[in-house]
């Protein structure tokens, strides 16, 4: 909290260190003694054995264990005595056997029993029987869902009845996503909203991060969430400070700064009725109908865009973008709350890898212009003609193949004009695209040119942003 402002300000990597103290305490020595032999309560000092000194009638005092120096050791104290342990029939015992398998015996009655079966065989095998019954009434799972339950569920209920506006299939990674978090967000507690989280992204080539808690990342997702939201002519929920403020971080900050308390966990209520309401308005413009801004559907799904300050990106794109970034962040989220966390369903992570791959190229000429390339092109290609290419080989999980054009963004990917390989896990590429890994740090199988190979990671990992 600013004094000038008494606004709340986020964590940030420089932390106050508290002030030392200085160790003494008044005129005493090492031992707390004062000056004139005492020890502070008014007694001399002993022996350093702690043991007492020499009486005047030359004896030697009584130790400090309280028995004299030459005796025999007094007796330590007796044992309380245990409970009589049980002595049963063997009838009885026998028919403890199902109540000792399933643990609900008395701790005499389990020791009796235990005591039984290592003398009697008949017993013994029963007992054995009887707890292998009981393992297999009780088998061990996970108390964690399936994430593919919830689309799961809904499939088969969409099969019966299918839905009168259906979601598109470019908007179901963001519903599907924001669905997970918003679960994630349930079994959490209250403290666990001020857990600390770092956000964490590249820029100019170097890996930077924000210090926040969980309940600011949920802020951050809801400012820039509202870009969405304006584009289909829904609230701001920056308000009026939405138009001063056009990327992503500038928003993120903004609402930051505007809290003068730091965000709990009622931000979750507002970022899920927001995603609901974007969910709900781009049905209506995919299936034609007018969205909340009063913009045509249909035809309007392919020209509305949405502006990130410095680009702007085609509606169904930057639904996919917020999806991939829910899940990046949600990801983050369960790692500062020790939460287990899946990636995305296999075919909603496909569609994320395939926008990033789309992005590569535009990536690659920019950092180009900043003069971050390795090198800078030297096969100048005519838009839409094909150019040198790197093969992209995403295996496991949602994977696939992408010629990525590295000389110009309006070239075509060749494989005939192919100079590089890369083969990454989809989750490590996206982690890479995510700012969470460096382009050294990426486990990539890479064959051919290795300045176009550096160059592309390094362009995957400038897809970052707060």
């Amino acid at each position: 909290m600013s004094e000038e402002s008494g606004r709340f300000a986020p964590f940030d990597d420089e932390e106050g260190r508290a002030a030392g103290h200085e160790d003494g305490y008044g005129d005493t020595d090492g031992r707390g003694t004062t000056d004139d032999g005492t020890d502070g309560r008014g007694t001399t000092d002993e022996n350093e054995d702690g043991h007492g000194g020499m009486r005047e009638d030359g004896h030697e005092d009584a130790g400090g264990d309280g028995r004299p120096a030459d005796g025999p050791p007094l007796p330590g104290p007796a044992a309380a005595p245990g409970p009589a342990p049980l002595v049963l029939e063997h009838r009885v015992l026998k028919s403890l056997l199902g109540a000792w398998a399933l643990a609900a015996c008395s701790a005499e009655e389990t020791s009796a029993v235990e005591d039984h079966l290592g003398d009697c065989g008949a017993c013994a095998e029963e007992a054995l029987r009887l707890r292998e019954a009981v393992g297999l009434l009780h088998p061990p799972e996970s108390l964690d869902l399936d994430p593919t339950l919830r689309t799961r569920v809904l499939t088969s209920c969409l099969d019966r009845r299918p839905p009168r506006i259906p979601v598109p299939g470019w908007a179901d990674p963001y519903d599907a996503e924001t669905a997970r978090l918003d679960a994630l967000l349930q079994d959490i507690g209250g403290s666990e909203w001020h857990a600390p989280v770092r956000l964490r992204w590249f820029e100019d080539d170097g890996p930077v991060s924000r210090r926040t808690t969980v309940a600011g990342v949920i802020a951050h997702l809801l400012s820039v969430d509202g870009l969405v939201a304006v584009a289909l002519g829904l609230d701001d929920p920056l308000g009026t400070a939405g138009a001063e403020r056009p990327t992503p971080r500038d928003r993120t900050e903004a609402y930051w700064r505007a809290s003068r308390v730091p965000p709990t966990r009622s931000v979750r209520g507002p970022w899920r009725e927001q995603s609901h309401s974007i969910v709900r308005s781009v049905s209506f413009v995919e299936e034609g109908a007018p969205a909340a801004g009063g913009v045509a559907g249909g035809e309007a799904s392919g020209r509305l865009t949405v502006a990130y300050g410095g680009f702007e990106l085609p509606l169904s794109d930057s639904m996919l973008d917020r999806a991939f970034e829910c899940w990046v962040h949600a990801g983050d989220i369960a790692d500062a709350v020790d939460y287990p966390y899946e990636p995305p369903a296999p075919r909603h992570l496909n569609r994320m890898i395939d926008l990033a791959a789309r992005m590569l190229p535009v990536s690659l000429a920019e950092r180009r212009r900043a003069g971050l390339s390795a090198r800078s092109a030297r096969h100048p290609v005519t838009a839409g003609a094909p150019g040198r290419s790197l093969r992209l080989e995403i295996e496991g999980s949602g994977g696939g193949e992408w010629l990525i054009p590295v000389d110009s963004p309006g070239a075509l990917g060749s494989a005939d004009h192919e100079v590089a390989h890369v083969a990454l896990d989809g989750v490590e590429f996206c982690r890479l695209a995510a700012g969470h890994v460096s382009p050294q740090e990426a486990a990539a199988g890479q064959d051919g040119d290795r300045d176009v190979i550096w160059d592309v990671l390094s362009a995957a990992a400038s897809l970052s942003r707060m």
